[in-house]
C-alpha cells in the first residue's frame, strides 16, 4: 500500500474500523437478544466473562511482546495465559450450564454461542488489521 496516495490509505483504515465496530455491535445486539426475545436475563453472566477476558493481559503483560512471539517465557505469562484460556472456556461454559440446569432455551443458548463467536470473529480480525507495517500501534 506504499504507492496509494495517504487519503485512500487513511479512507480503508476507516473502513477497517467501521468493519470492526460492526462486528462489536453485532455481538451486543445478539448478546441483549438473547436474553430480551426469551424475557430471561441469565445469560447476561457471560458478559462478566467478557469484561474479566482481557484483564489478566491488561495487568501482566504490560508492553512486552513475547505473548505472541512464543519467545522465552516467564512464570507471569503462564499465569496470564492461564486465566486468559479460563476466562475464555467461561464465556463458553456459563451459557452450557445454564442450558444444562433448563434454566434457558435452546434458542437464547444459540444466540449467546453465536455473539461469542462474532466477538472472537472481531478479536481476530483486529489482529489481523492491525498489523506492524500499517503505523498504528494497538497500545
Amino acid at each position: 500500500m506504499a504507492d496509494l496516495p495517504n487519503y485512500v490509505v487513511a479512507c480503508l483504515h476507516t473502513g477497517r474500523l467501521a468493519f470492526l465496530a460492526i462486528l462489536v455491535a453485532a455481538g451486543i445486539v445478539l448478546q441483549i437478544l438473547a436474553c430480551a426475545l426469551y424475557n430471561n436475563w441469565w445469560p447476561m453472566l457471560t458478559v462478566l466473562m467478557y469484561i474479566l477476558l482481557p484483564m489478566p493481559l491488561l495487568f501482566f503483560m504490560g508492553s512486552d511482546n513475547s505473548f505472541f512471539d512464543g519467545g522465552t517465557e516467564s512464570s507471569w505469562v503462564d499465569v496470564t495465559k492461564f486465566l486468559t484460556g479460563a476466562s475464555a472456556i467461561g464465556s463458553i461454559a456459563i451459557p452450557v450450564i445454564l442450558k444444562h440446569a433448563n434454566v434457558i432455551g435452546w434458542g437464547a443458548l444459540a444466540m449467546e454461542l453465536s455473539s461469542f463467536f462474532v466477538f472472537v470473529l472481531a478479536i481476530v480480525c483486529y489482529i489481523f488489521v492491525n498489523d506492524d507495517n500499517s503505523g498504528y500501534s494497538s497500545f
